[in-house]
Formats: C-alpha cells, sequence, structure tokens
C-alpha cells in the first residue's frame, strides 16, 4: 500500500513536494485555506538549486513563456529621474542564463498545475487538530472531516497552522525584521518592460515591476512590530502603509490610492522563521513554514529545492521518517542558513535606513552597471 501524505498549502512550496511524492507512488493530498490561488506577489527568481527541480517537472517551457524580460533595476527621485541602477544579472545563481524571473502567482499557479495530475487538492479547508503516534498522523479539518495519515507536511507559510498547532505559538519562533513590505497589481508600469523602477525616501522604498504586462508595485518600509496586527487585517495594512507613505512621493502618489482600492493586496512583516528543528515525529515543516526567508532571500528557489529534498529523502526511506526528515534538514540547512545571515545585507541594499545610505547606495551600484 502507498504511503499517504497530508500537505497543508497549495503554494510553491507544497506544490511542488505534492508533484515529486505523487509521481513516486505516494497518496498526497493537498488542504489549502484559500478558496483559489491569490492573484498578488512580486515576481520571484527560479534560479540555482530549483532549476533543475522545475526542469524535470517539465514546466520550464511555461515558465519561461510567463517569465518576465527586466534586465536592470533604476534607483530614481521623486520625479522619475534616473540617480543610479545595476544590471540584475549580478544576483543570477549558479544556474546562469537557465534561470528565470516569474510572477509569484505565474509560478505558483503552473506549479499547481503540475501538482494536481499527481494529487487531490482541498480547497476552503483547512487543519484543526492533529494528534500522532507512531504509525501515524490523525487529523480533523476545519469542515469536520477526519483523516489519517502517514505524514503531515505543513508547507503553509509564514504564519503556518501546522506549526502553531505541533511546534507551539508563532512568537517563539518568528523574528521581526523591523520592516513590513506590502505589494499589489497596479495599472502601469513607470518604466519599460527591462527595468524596475524603484524610489527611495529614508526607511522607505517603492518599486514598480513591469512584470510582462501586468505591472506589480512593492512597498517596503522600516517600522517595528505592530502589536496586535493581524496578517489578515486588510483595513489595519493599508492604514499603515498610508501612515509610512505621507507627505509628497512625486509620480507615486497614485500607487497609495490604488492600494486604498484593493481588494487583494498582499502584506505581511518581513520576518525570520528560526526552528531548533523542523520536524516532530511524523510531521515536518517546509519553506517559509520551518525557515522563512521573507523578501530578501530568495524564498521561493529555496521552497521548490526543499520541496524537492524532501520528497528525495521520504522516497528513499519511506517507512522510516526519523531517518527521511533528518536527511532532508541536514541537506537544505546548509542552502537556508547562509542565505538568513545574508538578509540584513540585502535589506540595507534595498531599503537603505538614511539619507546618507541612499547616496552611498547610488553610489556603489554606479559601478555595477
Amino acid at each position: 500500500m502507498s504511503k499517504t501524505v497530508l500537505i497543508s498549502g497549495a503554494g510553491i512550496a507544497g506544490s511542488t513536494l505534492a508533484y515529486w511524492l505523487g509521481r513516486n507512488g505516494f497518496d498526497v493530498t493537498v488542504v489549502e485555506r484559500a478558496e483559489m490561488p491569490r492573484s498578488s506577489g512580486n515576481p520571484v527568481d527560479v534560479k540555482g538549486p530549483a532549476v533543475d527541480v522545475v526542469e524535470g517537472m517539465g514546466v520550464m517551457p511555461r515558465l519561461r513563456a510567463a517569465a518576465s524580460q527586466v534586465e536592470r533595476m533604476s534607483f530614481v527621485d521623486a520625479t522619475g529621474r534616473e540617480r543610479s541602477g545595476l544590471r540584475l544579472s549580478a544576483f543570477q545563481g549558479g544556474a546562469g542564463d537557465r534561470e528565470v524571473e516569474v510572477a509569484r502567482a505565474d509560478l505558483a499557479a503552473i506549479l499547481l498545475g503540475a501538482a494536481r495530475e499527481q494529487a487531490e487538492i482541498r480547497w476552503a479547508d483547512s487543519i484543526s487538530e492533529i494528534a500522532q503516534d507512531a504509525d501515524g498522523v490523525d487529523v480533523v479539518f476545519g469542515n469536520g472531516d477526519r483523516g489519517r495519515y502517514d505524514y503531515l507536511i505543513g508547507a503553509d507559510g509564514l504564519h503556518s497552522n501546522v506549526r502553531g498547532l505541533v511546534f507551539g505559538p508563532e512568537a517563539e519562533f518568528l523574528r521581526h525584521l523591523g520592516m513590513y513590505a506590502a505589494t499589489l497589481p497596479v495599472g502601469r508600469a513607470f518604466g519599460n518592460e527591462r527595468e524596475v523602477i524603484m524610489f527611495n525616501r529614508p526607511g522607505q522604498a517603492i518599486s514598480v515591476h513591469p512584470s510582462k504586462g501586468k505591472a506589480v508595485a512593492a512597498f517596503m518600509f522600516r517600522h517595528d512590530a505592530v502589536p496586535g496586527l493581524g496578517h489578515r487585517d486588510l483595513d489595519g495594512h493599508k492604514r499603515l502603509i498610508a501612515e509610512a507613505f505621507s507627505g509628497p512621493i512625486g509620480i507615486f502618489g497614485d500607487l497609495l490610492d490604488q492600494v486604498d482600492a484593493a481588494d487583494d493586496l498582499y502584506f505581511d512583516s518581513v520576518s525570520q522563521v528560526r526552528l531548533p528543528r523542523w520536524s516532530e515525529g511524523r510531521v515536518a515543516l517546509l519553506g517559509d513554514a520551518g525557515s522563512c526567508l521573507s523578501l530578501f532571500g530568495d524564498g521561493s528557489t529555496l521552497a521548490i529545492a526543499g520541496a524537492h529534498t524532501l520528497a528525495e529523502e521520504l522516497i528513499r526511506t519511506p517507512d522510516h521518517p526519523h531517518t527521511a526528515f533528518a536527511a532532508y534538514e541536514r541537506r537544505h540547512r546548509k542552502l537556508v542558513e547562509p542565505k538568513q545571515r545574508g538578509m540584513r545585507v540585502a535589506s540595507t541594499l534595498m531599503v537603505p535606513a538614511t539619507s546618507a545610505g541612499i547616496v552611498v547606495r547610488n553610489a556603489v551600484t554606479r559601478f555595477l552597471r
């Protein structure tokens, strides 16, 4: 009898894992809280170790068709005048020109399309109770259904429900890095199709990515953690963005009107998740649920790579969860930990905290053109 696996989260990590396990004989179910895939999110890279994974899934032609044509980032003032810039090839990974940048929603949809061929997807549902023993995991779903599985994988993001039910309260593992970020689709790009435009004030940044005809704006700003701000509080998110970007912002002012009117706004803290271990018995965490890199750490690339590594280890030792999870964690931490350590450097480049920092960043990036 094939092993049964329940994956919480139909995002990038969950869909990739569902594909590889289903393709290799596992009986896979994916449960997703949302009613449908979300349409927002900044473009992300598929690079380095993730390239071989998506090529093995047969989805690279679709990713290339959806990929952006962006080649450079221009740092501008409030009038749109360029002050500096750099070619994005400076951030290319080990897979060179095989790498692609694609809208997060497109990447998630393409990976989910592959996963649907290998797994059952339960939309608009979640997990409310988890109990496990040496032989399996018993789950109660939000709609009252019950199930028993050989393995449960939490691939449900920064605010993981599985992590909370099995490993403990979010506050024990989530570290706010002093910044918030929001993204939403907007009516137009500010540059050409090969250029990301970024405007900075001290501790703040607004970027507009052309994203192959579907422009996406991002708002990033340094701010202490706001007590009681929920990650689904749309009105609270809009208020915080409006307060952070009050005052003249030149040609970018109309973007705030689009934020105010948005009904699909991605918003969250820029945070890290750090746990001493990523598994407990027959339950394991994957992607942001276990090791969030948030915004500046190649999170999508590592989610894909981590999902493939976890699948490999479960396929190798399907009857020995401790062995499989330990090997997955040992291998994948080698990729994750350097990225977590480098996040502050990346945030300094993108969102300098002071006027002097903006001047220095612009001066340095002139040499990277």
